[in-house]
């Protein structure tokens, strides 16, 4: 398996300037309706992008987006001419390394594969606090940007990029963790392909508030940053979803009582191997892709 470092020698530097929801003469904000959904304008972005390695077959990158509020690290995995774009969102201690021989895998098949290290992640490179819904309300109720509405604000911002840089559809993917967020950022940016989430389910964030007597702002809020509350609004895009039947971190009925609130088209796979995105998964996943964009010639 190739390191990523052993590419530096030829990596090259590209600055690219991006609006994404937004035009440079409107303000970033945000607004959570009665039913506790979420809506975004963002702050335009810039990004810097290294090329990692590239050959015939695919290019390997590091991309930083430069945001008004911090960077976000990205790395980017594509052929020449990618069918559609994996936006993945990782689970909590994934490293870039464990996915390398994968982001070359969907480059043969013929898909860009993007790995999002998003705020405050565990083990990640992207700084932020780990997901802390007392801190995050405290700013919503001072009208300031909870970092969680941050981090949707970059999944959508990543998304645009990828969809202006090729053309194609982009694709909300997650991972435990991480497909809490995808699943967020698809119901909320209209313009995702679809949401695909992986060994992941509700935070409970909700339930534990409705369960010590919160109303008003708190439900509102609690609401706002549950999956369940826009996997019905994604339809007609598709939702797909795998778990594995004995997962050991998040149990296989949550992650069916997630996929319960989506509405057609959907399908729920069920995975062998252990928690999260592995190589069983990634088989199924592009046989379904292949479905509707064919296999690589």
């Amino acid at each position: 398996m190739r390191a990523f470092i052993v590419a530096a020698v030829i990596a090259c530097l590209v600055v690219l300037a991006f609006c994404a929801g937004c035009s440079s003469t409107t303000a970033p904000s945000y607004s959570v309706d009665n039913n506790g959904i979420l809506s975004v304008t963002c702050a335009p972005v810039t990004t810097n992008e290294t090329v990692l390695f590239s050959n015939d077959t695919y290019t390997e990158s590091k991309i930083i987006l430069h945001t008004q509020s911090g960077d976000v690290v990205t790395y980017l995995s594509y052929p020449k001419l990618p069918k559609a774009v994996l936006l993945y969102l990782p689970g909590a201690g994934e490293k870039i390394t464990g996915h390398e021989e994968r982001m070359v895998q969907y480059a043969a098949d013929g898909y860009a594969f993007m790995f999002l290290d998003y705020r405050g992640r565990y083990g990640g490179e992207t700084n932020g606090y780990p997901l802390n819904p007392n801190t995050d309300f405290a700013l919503f109720e001072n009208k300031e940007w909870p970092e969680y509405y941050l981090t949707i604000c970059d999944i959508s911002s990543a998304r645009a990029i990828l969809a202006s840089r090729f053309g194609v559809p982009v694709y909300a993917v997650g991972g435990s963790n991480g497909g809490r967020y995808a699943a967020v950022a698809a119901g909320v940016d209209k313009n995702f392909a679809g949401y695909i989430g992986i060994s992941t389910a509700d935070w409970g964030i909700k339930e534990q508030a409705l369960a010590q007597g919160g109303s008003g702002d708190i439900i509102r809020f609690a609401t706002s940053l549950e999956p369940s509350t826009y996997l019905p609004t994604i339809s007609p895009r598709p939702v797909w979803m795998f778990h594995n039947a004995t997962d050991p971190i998040i149990p296989f009925a949550d992650g069916q009582a997630l996929f319960a609130t989506a509405n057609e088209p959907k399908n729920f796979t069920v995975f062998n191997g252990g928690h999260g995105i592995d190589q069983d998964v990634d088989n199924l996943l592009m046989a379904r892709l292949a479905q509707i964009y064919g296999t690589p010639t």
